[in-house]
């Protein structure tokens, strides 16, 4: 039994020693090189273009020698030009957002359904989660992959689902209090609003019957972690994915170490690059993480760049290899005045002031020729204008001095900051 009370419970993919692993993953990313090779233009091409074939793979480390695949490949390819297997064997179809472009377009054979469900089930198991439990699904559902993958993943397992999707914050209250979830899903964003509206309502959070929380789709600090673990007294872990590569279920956090996520390399091979020159980096160093998929059928993905930065680093809970906790992107970073900077290190600052909430926005403009960046945040309850002068002034200090940049400090009224059921909107670019 392990210090938090959490026992693992391995399947037989997870047991595998590394020798085995790597075999493995060398077998499955020949099949899945051939079948991209076979079934898909646009990687018969690339390959061609790069002077590689698929009889090239006798190694792992020859998929360095492969091109990379980046998201305006799938928008090019829309909707469906980048299945590898006839329509009428595509079980379903999921897009992403498309805040920024066309949407792009994943399909699933009924096979690649059930390859999902089984890494994310795998994943609430590693989170602590096991069957009978009762799983509060508040990712949104649809076209999003969120709320599905979870739905279909915690089944697997043998949970109950509770398919609430997002938003109706003060109907999830309810739910919890009434139906009792010893689980829920949710982007950390959105289980800050929540926790708000149990306080709103007068309900003590750590009163509530949750114990785990799997919280995804947006990069997270510990800081953060510990805010919600000490609310609601519960266990907080990082689940990780993409729609282009699966959806939530490529990786995640072990409850027993919560020290990083262990990325399940059965299905997905990652490898963490230089941004800047696309060279594979040593384990251990901070880059791009890359990933291809093992098993996918209707829609595999060689070498997708994800534009998350993280490590790779050894297994520990479990003999597959960990990533660092994912706290920026590449395309998050702001340049200000020549420096570069990311959301969470503003995030990490804020919570280091007891009176400031997590619920903030940075407002970047460009008057007179000159970025500026503003930090719109919430106070908590009961604060005086003493204090609230006071945290101004302590946070424009950290930010200065951690961060290397002035900013101005609007300090708003809870409720101040607009909420977001889904992944939050950090940054207002107004330049």
């Amino acid at each position: 039994m392990q210090a938090n009370g959490y026992e693992p419970l391995l399947d037989e993919g997870e047991k595998l020693s590394r020798k085995d692993l790597t075999a493995l993953q060398l077998d499955r990313l020949k099949w899945s090189l051939r079948h991209v090779y076979e079934k898909s233009t646009h990687y018969k091409e690339a390959f061609h273009a790069a002077n590689v074939r698929p009889d090239d793979l006798r190694s792992l480390s020859d998929l360095a020698n492969f091109p990379f695949t980046v998201k305006d490949d799938l928008r090019r390819a829309y909707p469906f030009n980048f299945f590898c297997v006839p329509m009428d064997q595509v079980q379903r179809i999921h897009a992403s957002s498309g805040t920024t472009g066309k949407q792009t377009v994943v399909g699933y054979t009924k096979k690649d359904i059930e390859t999902w469900s089984s890494v994310v089930a795998r994943s609430i198991r590693a989170a602590g989660g096991r069957p009978g439990m009762k799983v509060h699904v508040a990712y949104g559902y649809g076209l999003f992959t969120g709320g599905l993958g979870a739905h279909y993943g915690a089944e697997h397992l043998g949970c109950t689902v509770i398919p609430m999707s997002g938003g109706q914050t003060e109907k999830q209250v309810q739910l919890i209090e009434d139906f009792k979830p010893e689980i829920i899903m949710v982007t950390p964003s959105y289980m800050l609003a929540i926790l708000d509206e149990f306080k709103r309502q007068g309900i003590d959070p750590r009163r509530s019957p949750l114990k785990i929380g799997i919280f995804g789709a947006e990069p997270w600090t510990e800081a953060m972690r510990k805010e919600i673990e000490e609310a609601f007294a519960i266990e907080a872990v990082d689940i990780y994915g993409l729609s282009e590569v699966i959806g939530p279920g490529v990786a995640n956090e072990c409850v027993e170490t919560k020290d990083g996520l262990t990325i399940w390399e059965d299905h997905f091979y990652p490898e963490v690059i230089d941004p800047e020159t696309g060279r594979v980096l040593p384990e251990g160093e901070l880059g791009e993480l890359v990933i291809t998929s093992l098993t996918k059928e209707a829609m595999p993905i060689i070498r997708y760049r994800t534009r998350d930065l993280t490590r790779l680093l050894p297994g520990t809970a479990r003999t597959m290899r960990r990533m660092e906790k994912i706290s920026t992107r590449c395309d998050d970073m702001l340049i200000i005045r020549g420096v570069n900077v990311f959301p969470t290190q503003f995030e990490e600052q804020i919570l280091k002031v007891s009176t400031l909430s997590p619920h903030y926005v940075l407002e970047v403009t460009r008057p007179d020729r000159m970025d500026q960046i503003k930090v719109i945040v919430e106070h908590r309850d009961g604060v005086s204008n003493e204090a609230l002068k006071e945290a101004r002034n302590s946070l424009k200090h950290h930010i200065k001095t951690m961060i290397g940049i002035s900013t101005a400090i609007d300090i708003v009224a809870p409720g101040g900051v607009d909420r977001s059921s889904g992944k939050a909107q950090r940054i207002k670019d107004l330049r």
